[in-house]
């Protein structure tokens, strides 16, 4: 009987260390599985397009390499200094000759440089020609000074504005300076990590601002003191981008310029818009080149064509550029002497196609123009009177 309570108790003990052995490899495989898994998990977050390393420690050395090569522009203007005098002035007269109060004059007491504008810029070559947005150096007789990171002060001048975007070109008289380097804005995606630096407000020079890219191809109207300007295709981000930002660039985790910040979304929280660097690649190429530069122009006035305005207006196609004039004389469906007059283009032409491309609104025809150059031959599909035919038209220049 003894024998045997002694068997009982070592099977018993033996079923038990298997069982322990079975459980325990069990969980401790499934505890290495779970920190192996979330070791990957912290390294995939902190690694960035193939980088093993963190965001923090990339985006530190992304504003230490690039810094430097990220000026403010300040303008400054010759304005009037007015000082004010207080004279006695009794409106009575000898009526009552005791009673007088003062009332204010202002006169004129010379001009001051005083500072009436300013953004930011960065350094696109090593002799000093510099990027940044045309409304901070459209300011009308102001003069310009460009600051660079280590604290010294150059008088800029300007090489060019873009016509149609929001670019404009400087070159201060300095060699050997620190240079961006341009990235490809044609493959930025919604959520990478986007790094703003700028003269935040005017006054905060070289302020780092970090956060993603939260949209693409967005459209809005932008107020400067030049006006309202609509601008197409910008890039969003809730890097915040302030007053004194416009002209900065908005780069990569690899430390290039994917965007130039140009407007922020008043009255929200860190919705700022910049430029497609990629806007820029041929202003610099022309300036660089030919010293100025140049739109292709063909000189019409169009509406592109949308299923709900072929039904509005009956037109037999949903897709194109339909001419039309304008609600005044001075806007004419076609600009006299104009490559689009050369070539016989009329009112009420739709355009369906160019060099091949169809006309919609993922395919504007304003963006199709503007990939060549001046002097280059486009051949256009056009619908009149319900039948198509080919025109090749010559650009001229905006």
């Amino acid at each position: 009987m003894e024998t045997q309570q002694k068997k009982f108790i070592t099977i018993v003990v033996a079923v038990s260390i298997v069982t322990s052995l079975i459980f325990g490899f069990l969980a401790g495989g499934v505890a290495f599985n779970w920190l192996a898994h979330n070791k990957n998990s912290q390294q995939q977050a902190a690694a960035y397009q193939g980088s093993s390393v963190p965001i923090q420690e990339t985006t530190v050395e992304v504003v230490k390499d690039v810094s430097p090569a990220v000026v403010s522009v300040i303008a400054t203007k010759d304005l009037p200094i007015i000082e004010q005098q207080y004279q006695n002035f009794n409106p009575f007269g000898d009526l009552f000759p005791g009673f007088s109060f003062q009332i204010p004059q202002y006169s004129q007491k010379g001009t001051q440089q005083q500072e009436v504008g300013g953004g930011t810029g960065f350094i696109i070559s090593s002799d000093g020609m510099i990027l940044t947005n045309k409304h901070v150096v459209d300011i009308s007789g102001a003069e310009y000074t460009v600051l660079t990171n280590d604290g010294q002060k150059y008088p800029a001048k300007i090489l060019a504005k873009d016509p149609v975007q929001d670019i404009a070109i400087l070159k201060i008289d300095k060699n050997n300076m620190p240079t961006v380097n341009l990235g490809n804005s044609d493959n930025i995606q919604i959520g990478q990590t986007a790094i703003a630096i700028g003269n935040a407000l005017g006054e905060f020079r070289n302020t780092v601002s970090v956060g993603v890219v939260s949209g693409l191809q967005r459209t809005i109207t932008a107020a400067s003191a030049g006006g309202a300007e609509n601008l197409e295709g910008l890039i969003q981000t809730d890097a915040a981008v302030n007053p004194g930002n416009s002209g900065g660039p908005l780069l990569n985790l690899n430390g290039e310029v994917v965007g130039i910040d140009v407007a922020m979304a008043s009255g929200a929280q860190s919705i700022g818009f910049a430029l497609p660097i990629n806007l820029a690649k041929k202003d610099i190429e022309q300036v660089q080149k030919t010293g100025k530069i140049t739109y292709p122009f063909l000189g019409i006035r169009y509406t592109l064509i949308t299923p709900s305005l072929k039904s509005e207006k009956n037109l037999p196609v949903d897709y194109g550029a339909l001419i039309v004039s304008g609600s005044n004389s001075s806007e004419p469906a076609i600009t006299p002497s104009s490559a689009a007059e050369k070539a016989g283009l009329k009112e009420n032409d739709i355009i369906l196609e160019a060099d091949g491309q169809k006309i919609d609104k993922d395919h504007s025809l304003a963006k199709i123009i503007q990939d060549h150059n001046v002097g280059d031959k486009v051949t256009l599909k056009v619908l009149r009177d319900g039948k198509e035919m080919e025109m090749r038209v010559v650009l001229g220049e905006r």
